[in-house]
């Protein structure tokens, strides 16, 4: 689930004071506006529209009873096109009551005063929201939206390959990783990419950099300043730049975007990403080797630090324009949608929960056990003012694409990405 930020929220008369919406403790989860309104507009993407369309209806269904009479409308959008409407209407009057977004596209928006604060504790399982998804949603001490489900990521690998080697087993701790790897690339020789890992996918790097106890930024007094040239976070840098360099022998200017495509072709042995691309990969439209189907397997990823590797936890959040005239009736529909009952429908469909008692329940299945036991261990973007601000496919990606090809040392790249994230990190 790759979502962009929009890049520039500074539409006319978007900049809407959140204190002047006001606030309350009540059963909503925010504001009491609109505790008596009779329609509420829910802007959700297609991804709703396509695989849960039921739980969409269990959530009206549940509301309408509460509050008969009320007519909920509902739009679906696709990632970009969402973002293009949403700033849009922004301007105007006329916002939807509730808007799905990307995890990683809130904080530009709360930063902005978009969205109306909520009262954490009035929804289901907020106690024990995932990590990545809390840190999402609360800004400045304040929650600004609710957590709807999570996507992780995994490693993923071919049995037969690694099989030919004498591996029967999954590795369990990174040396086993880099052993098994070993093996595999020396059998298959220097064309093939025993692990394809593109060198410009900076959640992959950062995943490194976060085990090795870096950050790409950190809060010092309340100034936000980049880290990542700190001994910390070049550690993992350079362990990402070995691997890389040992196990990568693909395009090394290309980012994770076809990585399920190229994984089909059957040059490589093994990849790092999200949940889905294995699945993905081996489907007969993705496979050119006709042997894929049933012939790869996930595993959680172990991290060089002897803990699992950190994963960027991906995921979607519902929240509440402040300019709603209905926000209370909003709360109410989010609560019934995130909450318990349609937890358990989101993780039939295959997706991660929002909350750690659920995702605990997946640990213990074997089908969901692997992405399950990932997404316990992940990291996040800095939620500083000015994250938004910072090229990122620009600043991280160049970074990586200059060690990954050895223009320039890991020391020297990572300075240069450091000055240009600090110039913006800090400005609102």
């Amino acid at each position: 689930m790759k979502r962009k930020l929009a890049a520039a929220i500074g539409i006319a008369g978007m900049m809407v004071s959140i204190a002047a919406c006001g606030s309350s403790d009540n059963n909503s989860g925010g504001s009491d506006k609109g505790a008596d309104a009779k329609a509420l507009t829910v802007w959700l993407t297609v991804d709703a529209q396509n695989n849960w369309p039921d739980l969409v209806k269990a959530a009206d269904a549940a509301v309408q009873k509460a509050h008969p009479g009320v007519k909920i409308n509902h739009e679906y959008y696709g990632w970009p096109d969402k973002n293009t409407k949403l700033d849009a209407v922004l301007a105007t009057d006329k916002v939807p009551d509730v808007v799905e977004m990307g995890n990683s596209e809130m904080l530009g928006y709360m930063v902005k005063g978009a969205f109306a604060p909520v009262d954490a504790s009035k929804f289901d399982n907020a106690s024990g929201w995932l990590d990545g998804l809390k840190t999402s949603v609360t800004y400045e001490g304040k929650t600004y939206g609710v957590p709807y489900y999570a996507g992780g990521r995994v490693g993923n690998w071919r049995k037969d390959v690694a099989a030919s080697v004498g591996v029967k087993t999954t590795p369990k701790t990174y040396q086993e990783l880099l052993s098994d790897l070993d093996k595999i690339q020396k059998k298959e020789g220097s064309k093939f990419s025993a692990w394809y890992q593109p060198t410009r996918d900076w959640y992959a790097a950062m995943s490194f950099v976060y085990d090795a106890g870096g950050a790409i930024a950190k809060d010092e007094g309340g100034q936000w300043k980049a880290s990542l040239s700190s001994p910390e976070s070049l550690k993992g840098l350079n362990e990402f730049k070995t691997i890389v360099d040992k196990y990568m022998h693909g395009d090394k200017t290309k980012d994770e975007s076809d990585r399920y495509i190229v994984y089909g072709q059957g040059k490589s042995a093994m990849i790092f990403g999200a949940a889905w691309e294995g699945a993905t990969s081996e489907d007969p439209k993705s496979d050119k080797t006709g042997k894929l189907k049933g012939n790869l397997e996930n595993f959680v990823m172990p991290g060089p630090s002897g803990k699992n590797l950190p994963v960027f936890l991906g995921g979607s959040d519902l929240a509440i324009p402040v300019k709603s005239k209905a926000q209370a009736l909003a709360a109410e529909w989010i609560n019934a949608f995130t909450g318990s009952t349609g937890q358990k429908g989101l993780m039939a469909k295959g997706n991660l929960p929002n909350n750690k008692t659920d995702l605990a329940t997946l640990k213990n299945d074997p089908a969901t056990a692997v992405p399950a036991t990932a997404a316990e261990s992940s990291w996040f973007v800095p939620m500083a003012p000015g994250w938004g601000q910072v090229e990122k496919a620009q600043v991280l990606q160049t970074m990586l694409q200059n060690i990954g090809t050895g223009k320039k040392s890991v020391e020297a790249a990572a300075k240069e990405a450091d000055a240009a994230i600090d110039k913006v990190i800090n400005t609102k």
